[in-house]
């Protein structure tokens, strides 16, 4: 009788025909991942486009604003070391159900009439995300294992683009609807409760199947702390982190001090990870099949490079070139280091490993961008200091990720 994995290879090579019930399953797992991605960012950019709204209607101040876009960040560096234990205790399937859940839950409490409901529901949701973050890679591993790179295409390109749609309609729906502003970060409540009727029946059946994977003697997780490339992909992943949500939080201000109007600001924030949408999908596939990622890194990082030194120009037409490169270089980074998560190990366990201790600390770092980044713009009262700290990230990046592109394992 073959294991689950040998199904799965034999399933993904096309060397056998796959059962119906076999199809079936691994149809909704295909499912369950893309609705799931759906969820883990719209959350978040949903904030930046009606940050502006906050403040006027709450009092809080830019430093405060920044800390909506840092909260999940940290949630997802405190939490994320926990997600590869929850998911062998109970099974990758319960622990994605429990991710959405919580993401759910959060996105319900920040409807409430009250700042501190407004915070509690964003770092709560913040640790339901970053459950999802760990453990979504290791499932991809798991169930498709000879298609990582389309698979993986598929739930970039499902989160890139429900945040660029969050981006979208968070000005249009605040301004339109009673509640304001809440309604524009509680309506994405909507895909959470999808995700979690979607996972609920799955609930409990992928425990034998992670059990598997994680009982094999080859496959004793590496010494990850000891690995020169585990934190190389750190760094890239908490320095493409930081750029991002940074951009995120402030894009939409830079550009109203700029001349752009509040919706207009909204829709190249929109416009900015709609373009990111088809390169999260190509990259990760070119990464695949490639030996190692340098000349991907390479153009990853030229993109933000250069599209954040057009940001500095106040002419409408080259801020938009800035805008869409930046698009281009985000959707890029993080298509590559989500393939580094599996190209850069050997085994689900170990990709899980190497996520959780990439996001933990990777996040960790990225959490004080959107703070930080309001606090320079409080001290220096412009975004000429934070826009070079973005290009001089962006340099950090291609440095970074050159090493993390190698033809090598962490093992």
């Amino acid at each position: 009788m073959s294991s689950p994995t040998q199904q799965q290879h034999s399933i993904a090579s096309g060397g056998d025909k796959p059962s119906k019930q076999t199809s079936q399953k691994l149809g909704m797992s295909l499912a369950g991942i893309i609705v799931i991605a759906a969820t883990m960012r719209s959350p978040i950019t949903a904030t930046g486009p009606v940050v502006d709204l906050i403040r006027s209607d709450t009092g809080i101040g830019h430093t405060m604003a920044g800390l909506l876009t840092s909260l999940p960040l940290i949630a997802f560096a405190a939490v994320s070391p926990f997600a590869p234990r929850l998911a062998k205790r109970f099974g990758l399937e319960t622990a994605l159900l429990l991710a959405v859940i919580i993401v759910t839950g959060g996105i319900t409490l920040r409807l409430l009439p009250s700042v501190l409901a407004l915070y509690a529901g964003t770092a709560i949701l913040g640790c339901g995300i970053a459950l999802s973050n760990v453990l979504l890679p290791s499932l991809i591993k798991r169930d498709f294992p000879l298609r990582v790179g389309i698979v993986t295409g598929l739930y970039s390109v499902s989160m890139n683009m429900f945040a660029s749609i969050s981006s979208g309609l968070s000005v249009p729906v605040a301004t339109t609807v009673p509640l304001g502003w809440r309604a524009s970060l509680g309506m994405w409540s909507i895909l959470s409760l999808l995700a979690v009727v979607l996972w609920l029946p799955r609930a409990g059946r992928g425990r034998k199947q992670m059990l598997y994977v994680t009982s094999q003697s080859e496959n004793a997780p590496a010494r990850l702390r000891t690995s020169s490339l585990a934190w190389f992909v750190t760094l890239f992943m908490g320095i493409q982190s930081l750029i991002f949500y940074t951009t995120i939080t402030w894009l939409p201000e830079i550009l109203a001090d700029q001349g752009f109007s509040a919706a207009s600001a909204g829709w190249m924030l929109s416009l900015m990870q709609m373009i990111s949408v088809p390169v999260t999908f190509i990259v990760p596939i070119l990464a695949g099949k490639t030996q190692n990622q340098r000349m991907l890194t390479t153009i990853t990082c030229l993109c933000l490079i250069i599209g954040y030194a057009l940001l500095f120009s106040e002419v409408p037409a080259l801020v938009t070139i800035g805008v869409a490169l930046a698009g281009i270089g985000a959707g890029a980074s993080f298509g590559l280091v989500t393939m580094f998560f599996v190209l850069r190990t050997n085994h689900a366990r170990e990709a899980a490993s190497l996520s959780g201790m990439a996001q933990s600390f990777g996040y960790m770092l990225a959490a004080g961008g959107p703070l930080l980044f309001g606090l320079m713009h409080d001290w220096t009262n412009g975004w000429t200091l934070p826009l070079l700290v973005q290009v001089l990230l962006a340099i950090g990046l291609l440095m970074t990720g050159l090493q993390a592109s190698k033809d090598r394992t962490v093992s």
